[in-house]
């Protein structure tokens, strides 16, 4: 289960009892930061990230946060940004998130998205997993730099609440990603 943490004023209402209910009732958790690659640097939105609920530690049930990247809803597709300006704005965040965690932050976004935003850039691969959205029946082709997705949100309802993911492996492989 992820909840949601934005920009650098926001933080979701529901993010604490989601965050401790997941907790509860034992499930693997994390946080995602919704990206504003117009509002202020990556670096400073990881540490607000970072500061609100974002953070990771090796304790088995706490993923390492997610960059949550995609179309501005409010604005310019790509928020004013060129695809040099859009790359250096994501290593920006992930180095700043790794720096303070050890570990680098998945990238949540879409093919489309990330083709026409970052030009494909492909390097994000080696380092950042990759959680793709894509609403269909098949994952289909992934952003260049990534052979494979650890997350697939597949749909935006269905039979568990809210978004419908999978994660690309076992529960074994979910507790090591959750350990470190």
């Amino acid at each position: 289960m992820f909840s949601h943490i934005a920009i650098t004023a926001f933080i979701s209402s529901s993010f604490s009892s989601q965050y401790v209910g997941a907790t509860n009732a034992g499930l693997i958790r994390g946080a995602y930061h919704f990206a504003h690659p117009d509002s202020s640097s990556g670096a400073t939105q990881a540490k607000f990230f970072l500061a609100h609920g974002g953070g990771w530690s090796a304790d088995g049930i706490t993923l390492p946060g997610a960059l949550d990247i995609e179309y501005n809803p409010n604005g310019a597709e790509c928020y004013g940004l060129t695809a040099a300006q859009m790359v250096a704005w994501i290593h920006d965040f992930s180095n700043t998130y790794q720096a303070a965690t050890g570990r680098f932050p998945a990238i949540y976004t879409t093919t489309d998205w990330w083709t026409t935003c970052t030009g494909n850039n492909s390097g994000f691969g080696s380092t950042n997993p990759l959680w793709i959205a894509r609403y269909a029946s098949a994952i289909g082709t992934l952003p260049a730099g990534w052979s494979f997705a650890t997350f697939w949100q597949y749909a935006d309802s269905g039979p568990n609440p809210g978004d419908q993911d999978i994660f690309n492996g076992d529960a074994a492989g979910l507790k090591r990603m959750a350990t470190g």
